[in-house]
């Protein structure tokens, strides 16, 4: 296993490096916002960045312009995109081969009472929306009140941001200034922050920060009936709550060029297109230790594709100038022979993810639902697979057989949970399902379910390793009399069926296996193993599935209650511990292997790209790399 390294840091207060560059700096700015200022069509740059800038350190100072290709798969693909660009008011930094640690965002400070139940923010004082517009604690408070606390909008809000089913509460202090309180302690709420912020309304995620400005027009708090219906027309939308949420159209500045934002490039042509474009933001908050407002790059190009094949074509004919969303490690081989002929080279961060085959707990067969809660057959499943030959034919050898828990490094690392039910067994896997009373087969040499059916499982797949993979484990589950039956579909067709509880088993990446503060309910069952017992757990009953009075799973919902009201981080750590714990040794989701390495390919003209670091959802993937402060030799 090498070498444990924690790369978890916690920081309760933290002040910006770069506090010292103030407006009195001489600031320089890209030559295409110089000639929109000379045009009269911005103002200058020092009126344009706040009056004391975020400072992002970058490993060399660059040099302005460039148009950055990468692709994208299409309206549902996203997260390639926005991880690029996400802001947070706190948010994961690391340096190379260094401990994940909270660094600021858009704040000049912040402070945390010592009970841990108040947290105060500073909004850096003169930060402005993309157009111009400057952005204050009235955008705080819209988002609070008019959309955090509006029930046509968001009807449940989620346990991360209400612990215990009580919602966070905001007090405006000032113009640059807010409180958040809870009534519980909450030792979490930073690391809970860095990941997802607030989430929900909005795919911009914008970490307490809505353009009032603009979003306004599309509240019912402001707008009329009328004037909700005429932009919920024109957005395409049944309702006007519709422009809101997880896909909102008028929200979503994936979807909307008009939404004015913070983050360093803004869309420019969004989705469907066949060239997804983003332009650089030129009120963008942040500079280099120089004074050159950032990004460097101007411009950022994603190219529709279909399959895996056309997108390593692209690779090699040089079309992609750094990408790591798609660069497969089975294709490991494949992108090393190919790097002179596509002028680019091979990097390596860390993934902290375990592929893994997620069984449906809830799934609507009756006969099919009791097997899986039968710990004889989760287990029987999971020591049937040949996680070696998995390794070494899948992945090249690159991943390490292991199961779906946290990853070497992380701060709750533990080596047994790391080989719980992952040894290669199958003589064990027979007896367990002999023992579970699966012990006739039909004339295929298939074992019979109680009902007398044939004891198959459809495994959906959306990933390009998945087919192969998928014939190796379903030759070892013959081999123990269970049909493995692989379906390949796509994203959109995915995501519905875990929301309408209609899958049987899923093949994916089992990730938030970092800092499982910063997000745990994939753990708990959210968009995973048990949906439906999730959404029961978040909204109180009030849709969902009940899990049984005897389920373990409610363990998990009780350790995380403990968890998010402890009055210390010891008492915290310990019951998410426990959480996890319940969680790996139960079996739910049979890891297969993991800690991978994360590979991106790196044009060798596109400069600042820094290695060894860790790809998880929880630091925002590509974006942990810090991609304002990335630059492409001219």
């Amino acid at each position: 296993m090498g070498v444990r390294k924690n790369i978890f840091t916690s920081l309760a207060v933290i002040l910006l490096a770069g506090s010292a560059i103030s407006s009195a700096h001489a600031f320089q700015e890209a030559p295409m916002l110089e000639a929109l200022v000379k045009e009269g069509k911005l103002p200058p740059v020092d009126q344009r960045l706040p009056e004391t800038p975020a400072v992002i350190e970058a490993a060399e100072v660059g040099q302005y312009g460039g148009n950055w290709q990468r692709a994208y798969k299409g309206p549902g693909d996203r997260w390639g995109p926005t991880k690029l660009m996400e802001e947070r008011v706190v948010k994961w930094g690391q340096k190379t081969g260094g401990p994940l640690e909270l660094v600021p965002g858009y704040i000049s400070s912040y402070s945390v009472s010592e009970d841990s139940r108040e947290f105060t923010f500073s909004l850096l004082k003169g930060l402005k929306w993309s157009d111009g517009e400057p952005v204050t604690t009235e955008d705080v408070r819209f988002w609070y009140e008019d959309v955090y606390l509006n029930k046509d909008i968001l009807a449940e809000i989620d346990q991360t941001l209400a612990p215990g089913g009580k919602p966070m509460k905001l007090e405006i202090i000032d113009e640059q200034t807010f409180k958040v309180s809870f009534e519980d302690p909450y030792v979490y709420f930073l690391e809970i922050l860095a990941k997802d912020s607030t989430g929900n309304p909005s795919l911009d995620r914008p970490s307490f920060l809505f353009p009032k400005h603009y979003l306004k027009q599309f509240n019912n708090k402001y707008a009329s009936e009328e004037e909700l219906k005429a932009a919920a027309a024109k957005f395409g939308v049944e309702k006007w709550s519709d422009l809101w949420g997880s896909r909102g159209a008028a929200t979503a500045w994936w979807q909307n060029p008009d939404l004015p934002v913070i983050t360093a490039w803004k869309i420019e042509t969004p989705a469907p297109a066949e060239i997804v474009t983003m332009v650089r933001n030129p009120y963008y908050y942040a500079v280099d230790q120089a004074g050159n407002q950032l990004p460097y790059i101007d411009r950022i190009t994603h190219k529709l594709f279909s399959d895996q094949e056309a997108f390593n074509l692209m690779i090699v004919q040089g079309q992609i100038d750094m990408q790591m969303r798609y660069v497969e490690p089975q294709d490991f081989t494949f992108y090393k022979e190919n790097e002179a002929k596509g002028n680019y080279t091979v990097r390596r961060w860390t993934q902290a993810q375990t592929w893994a085959l997620v069984p449906n707990l809830t799934v609507k067969d009756e006969v099919l639902r009791g097997l899986f809660e039968t710990p004889e057959v989760r287990q029987a499943l999971s020591v049937s697979i040949d996680r070696e030959t998995v390794n070494e034919l899948i992945f090249s050898g690159l991943a390490e057989p292991r199961q779906a828990s946290p990853v070497t490094g992380s701060p709750n690392f533990d080596p047994e949970l790391e080989t719980h039910w992952a040894e290669y067994d199958p003589d064990l896997a027979n007896e367990l399902l002999d023992k579970a009373g699966l012990d006739k087969r039909d004339a295929q040499g298939f074992r019979l379910r109680p009902d007398g059916k044939r004891l198959s499982i459809v495994v959906e797949m959306q990933h390009a390793n998945g087919p192969k993979t998928m014939e190796i484990i379903a030759a070892n589950f013959k081999d123990i009399g269970v049909e493995l039956l692989p379906r390949i579909i796509d994203r959109t067709q995915w995501d519905a069926n875990r929301d309408n509880n209609d899958f049987q088993m899923q093949w994916y990446p089992f990730d938030r296996l970092s800092v499982v503060a910063a997000d745990p309910r994939i753990m708990m069952g959210n968009d995973s193993y048990a949906n439906q017992y999730y959404i029961w757990y978040s909204t109180k009953g009030a849709s969902g599935i009940e899990p049984p009075a005897d389920h373990a799973i409610r363990k998990l919902f009780e350790d995380w209650d403990k968890a998010a009201k402890a009055a210390s981080r010891a008492e915290a750590d310990g019951a998410l511990n426990d959480l996890i714990k319940t969680f790996v040794t139960q079996g739910w989701v049979i890891g297969v292997v993991g800690e991978l390495p994360a590979i991106t390919i790196v044009k060798n003209n596109f400069m600042n790209f820094p290695d060894d670091l860790i790809e998880d959802d929880i630091t925002r993937g590509i974006g942990l790399g810090v991609t304002q402060q990335m630059w492409m030799k001219q």
